[in-house]
């Protein structure tokens, strides 16, 4: 089948390629895995729809350009303080173990040594694009063992251009010459870093400066400055990709990083795609049978060995076997690097294309695997932690060192997540005189709750074990302020398991996770997006708002709203007698948003009220003292309350009285919450109610206010 046209060709090749993606996705697989299919389908083997030209070759090289430019862009310099020894040793053992492994095993297998080492350096590479994704999509790209692929990621990605370097270097000259020629791309190399490291300090960031008013010609400065700079280091004969990194590493201390780097994804995905259609449609699968059988095996290599000796790496350096176990199963595949790096080798001749043919074939298996892998790892893990023990030293040590303090004392609530919402949850706990153990899964936020006085552990509620290792028997409340399905339902699922008896609250996003929630057991649920709408709502339904707009002439007015702890909180208007305490009147409150106008003295303020007052500056500012006084009184850490019965004898003052007559909220802070009357019993009795001899009073109070009660009651009626 012959179809006419370049534009035509491309249009069809590209909503296969939309199709086929669509499927792609359907099946949870990475969209390189379908690239390379739609490859072998438009390619000769397929519909011979798809001769790669100049053109579409063009596009593929500025595609790789951007993926390296992009990479050296997400080099993160505080990533590599935080854990740059850690991935330097487990990337650096990573890729020896693996490079000499695999080298010894293709030799084996009877390949040369130039053959054997692109099949081992092709084996060493992981997929930054895949498990970036990926852990993304699983939220662990924070947790610890997030963190350290990313670490190794970085190792791994220096060394496949260390690795181009050398390899351009070595094709560029004779074997009596390489010595010179290799010195000689060592000083042109010397010479481009210390260009780009000029650049870097005394030019680039005013010029980015100057350019990020307009976000269009900052992301066109952006492609430019990536092609050119590949295209001098081609010119050097240092290799395009080389350039394109140092490009993205010169940019990527700067604070328009993250904007570029979001934006040039989608380009680069694209552009790519005509790289891995090529790569698809010069796919040789006219293998032999010894062939296939070699694929299979480096297959088996990638996907079980690659991992376990990563995990055996950090499980000799401390690391507990979960999080050895789920860092080396997302490692389990070869690299987009791998792919380029294959095809530099073909085009210095150092490999023909069978050898390219099986390793794209290994690369599309292994990550349409590891993808399943991924993102199902914590099921797996759990099917094979029981043989999994020579993953790890008897006592692992690593995870243990981000805990914080003795947790030995009484804990009020265990807090699980000291993100954003947690973080605000624990301090806001710590200021009501709760105290508190915080776990998270993140080392950094748990150095950083600590260093904040924060009782903290480091742990991962994906892992069993970690509830084993809590005070869950002396802890009234565990919330988890996690957002996810997964983390809360491992938490209520782990605390049921272990036969909880106290209250447990979850975090939901939406309607749904909560009735989910509920329905599994859990005792409160939190809906921080609801509260913060609800708020946001609030703020926008003012009454002062109304007030400006409908008075004659400017007025002053103040809002303030009641903090819980405000001396007004549970008192009614006329016992505030705020008018002829500050001169200010309260013309409106706020609450929940209604807005109540002019109300009366028996109007009682709560907190969480947003009252508005009308006043000159002075008055205004006096009744601020009095409502939202500056110096807040630090919660009593022995405050609490008390439920109890008070009886009184039939001869006393208060039979025949109200309870409103009676009034001891005020006089000595209780409140009544029930009445006991023979048989019957008097839920929450209004203050109209009248006592009758006999009766037993259910009291709320702090403690000491119901003996406080009990020494009150007058023992001789009193007149009416």
């Amino acid at each position: 089948m012959q179809v006419d046209g370049i534009f035509l060709k491309t249009a069809m090749v590209l909503a296969a390629s939309a199709a086929v993606g669509a499927v792609s996705h359907k099946l949870r697989q990475p969209l390189i895995v379908a690239f390379i299919a739609v490859g072998i389908l438009v390619g000769p083997l397929g519909l011979n729809l798809w001769q790669a030209s100049r053109e579409h070759e063009l596009l593929a090289t500025l595609g790789i350009a951007l993926l390296l430019f992009v990479v050296g862009l997400k080099l993160d310099v505080t990533l590599i303080r935080s854990t740059g020894l850690v991935a330097l040793a487990i990337g650096s053992g990573q890729i020896a173990l693996t490079f000499c492994i695999g080298f010894l095993l293709t030799k084996g297998l009877g390949f040369g040594s130039l053959q054997a080492f692109y099949l081992a350096a092709a084996m060493t590479f992981s997929s930054t694009v895949v498990i970036v994704k990926l852990l993304s999509d699983k939220r662990e790209i924070d947790a610890l063992h997030g963190k350290i692929d990313l670490g190794v990621l970085i190792v791994q990605d220096l060394a496949v251009i260390l690795a181009m370097i050398a390899l351009t270097a070595w094709s560029s000259g004779s074997e009596g010459s390489l010595l010179r020629d290799g010195l000689l791309v060592l000083l042109k190399g010397g010479a481009f870093i210390g260009l780009t490291a000029l650049l870097m300090r005394y030019v680039l960031p005013g010029l980015m400066a100057r350019l990020s008013h307009s976000q269009e010609l900052l992301l066109l400065f952006a492609i430019a400055y990536a092609a050119l700079w590949a295209a001098l280091s081609q010119q050097l004969k240092l290799s395009l990709e080389v350039g394109a990194f140092m490009a993205g590493i010169s940019l990527a201390s700067t604070s328009f990083r993250e904007i570029l780097a979001t934006r040039l994804v989608t380009l680069r995905d694209f552009l790519l795609l005509f790289f891995f259609l090529s790569l698809g449609s010069h796919l040789e699968l006219a293998l032999s049978g010894r062939q296939l059988l070699v694929v299979l095996i480096l297959t088996v290599f990638v996907l079980l060995a690659k991992p376990l000796l990563v995990a055996g790496i950090m499980g000799g350096m401390g690391y507990g076997k979960r999080t050895g176990f789920l860092a080396g199963a997302s490692l389990g595949q070869i690299s987009e690097f791998s792919l380029i790096l294959g095809a530099l080798g073909l085009q210095f001749g150092h490999i023909d294309t069978n050898i390219m043919g099986m390793i794209t074939l290994v690369g599309v298996i292994t990550i349409g695997v590891s993808s399943y892998l991924i993102l199902d790892s914590g099921r797996i893990y759990e099917r094979l932690a029981p043989a999994l023990g020579f993953l790890q030293r008897r006592h692992p040590y690593r995870e243990a060192m981000a805990d914080s303090g003795d947790t030995g004392a009484p804990v009020d609530v265990i807090l699980f997540g000291l993100g954003n919402f947690g973080g605000h949850i624990a301090m806001n706990l710590l200021a009501k005189g709760k105290t508190l153990l915080g776990v998270d899964f993140d080392p950094e936020v748990v150095r950083k709750a600590a260093a904040k006085g924060l009782r903290v552990r480091y742990g991962d509620v994906g892992d069993i074990h970690t509830l084993d290792h809590l005070p869950l028997d002396q802890v009234p409340w565990v919330v988890s302020a996690m957002p996810g399905v997964g983390p809360n339902m491992a938490v209520l699922q782990g605390l049921r398991q272990r036969h909880y008896r106290g209250k447990v609250v979850l975090t939901a996003q939406n309607a749904e996770q909560e009735e989910s929630f509920r329905k599994a057991g859990a005792d409160r649920v939190l809906w921080p997006n609801l509260d913060a709408a609800e708020q946001a709502v609030d703020l926008l339904t003012t009454a002062r708002d109304a007030i400006f707009d409908q008075a004659p002439w400017p007025m002053t007015l103040e809002e303030i709203r009641l903090r819980p702890g405000s001396p007004a909180g549970g008192k009614r208007l006329g016992e505030l007698a705020l008018r002829s305490r500050t001169g200010a009147t309260l013309v409106a409150v706020d609450r929940s948003g209604q807005s109540h106008f002019d109300p009366d003295a028996d109007f009682m303020l709560l907190p969480g009220d947003r009252v508005v007052l009308l006043g000159s500056h002075e008055s205004l500012a006096q009744a601020g003292e009095l409502l939202a006084p500056r110096i807040v009184q630090k919660t009593d850490n022995n405050a609490g309350f008390q439920i109890g019965e008070v009886g009184f004898p039939e001869a006393s003052g208060w039979v025949g009285r109200t309870l409103a007559a009676l009034d001891l909220r005020h006089r000595i802070g209780l409140s009544v919450i029930g009445i006991r009357r023979g048989d019957q019993r008097i839920v929450s009795p209004p203050p109209d109610t009248k006592l009758e001899a006999g009766d037993i009073l259910v009291v709320l109070g702090r403690p000491g206010s119901i003996e406080a009660c009990r020494t009150c009651i007058p023992q001789q009626p009193r007149s009416h």
